[in-house]
């Protein structure tokens, strides 16, 4: 049976709609949250540190998952609406609004993760070199920082993801949504532009989005890391959740950085050091 159309609020479709984003990027097995477990219990082995802030955490899928794992988890996200669909699913997570570049919680994390290239939203340096500091500001020393996101380097040989458009559809509620997306790179801001047109029976007119990443190249990040306070203890392109084959546990690290996705875990020195 249709229902009533999806909330178009103007922002962007797929956060509006929390089970339409959750449709459109399933994630059966919770890949994400046991590859962040995987890393954790690898970098920072023991029953100790297990409290966890999840940056970008939108429906809280993966928040709700480690929390259910032993994690005390707090979930930080800039959509109301994520939150609101967050809070309903996921009680034992603590959910906050809030923005990577002035999140203050007052208190501090053993575990800081930022997947699905949420730092890359943070499009110029005094952005980035802002988030980095937040997070080391509320890291406990030996802290870990675990980030997934795009990776700059594979973009200087690779151009299938810019080459045309992609058209995905996806079925939520009975209706078929239409999704043309388009990516170029935008070389003088150092930003991978994106452009995401949507149908669907009923839509009066097409909804056109527009967003950016940041494309950091992997010696970019180490040094906005070491300047931030973090060493890097792992850097590599594969495994992770969204590459192709996918993270198993144990998964050796291939640290070539030639895919598309960069897996980042880094430990926050301590004040002394």
């Amino acid at each position: 049976m249709v229902t009533d159309g999806p909330v178009v609020t103007g922002g962007n479709l797929l956060t509006d709609n929390p089970q339409l984003y959750e449709a459109q990027f399933p994630d059966p097995e919770h890949r994400a949250a046991r590859f962040v477990a995987d890393l954790v219990d690898r970098f920072a082995p023991g029953p100790s540190g297990r409290r966890l802030l999840d940056l970008g955490c939108g429906t809280g899928r993966d928040a709700g998952y480690l929390a259910d794992a032993g994690f005390d988890v707090t979930g930080l996200d800039l959509s109301t609406r994520m939150l609101a669909y967050a809070r309903r699913r996921h009680q034992r997570v603590r959910f906050v609004e809030g923005d990577l570049r002035t999140f203050d919680l007052g208190r501090r994390f053993d575990v800081i993760t930022c997947l699905d290239s949420a730092l890359l939203y943070c499009h110029d340096n005094a952005d980035l070199t802002t988030a980095l500091a937040n997070c080391r500001r509320q890291l406990t020393p030996g802290g870990l920082l675990v980030a997934e996101m795009r990776n700059g380097a594979y973009f200087l040989g690779n151009t299938d993801l810019v080459n045309g458009p992609s058209i995905r559809s996806v079925r939520w509620q009975g209706v078929t949504y239409t999704s043309r997306t388009t990516l170029w790179i935008d070389a003088a801001a150092q930003l991978l532009r994106r452009r995401r047109v949507w149908t669907w029976p009923g839509a009066e007119q097409e909804l056109v989005q527009n967003s950016a990443w940041r494309l950091l190249f992997p010696q970019e990040l180490r040094h906005l890391l070491d300047r931030a306070g973090f060493d890097v203890l792992a850097l590599f392109d594969a495994p992770g959740p969204r590459t192709e084959p996918p993270w198993h546990p144990g998964a050796e690290l291939a640290t070539g950085l030639r895919g598309d996705r960069l897996h980042l875990v880094a430990r926050r020195r301590d004040d002394a050091a």
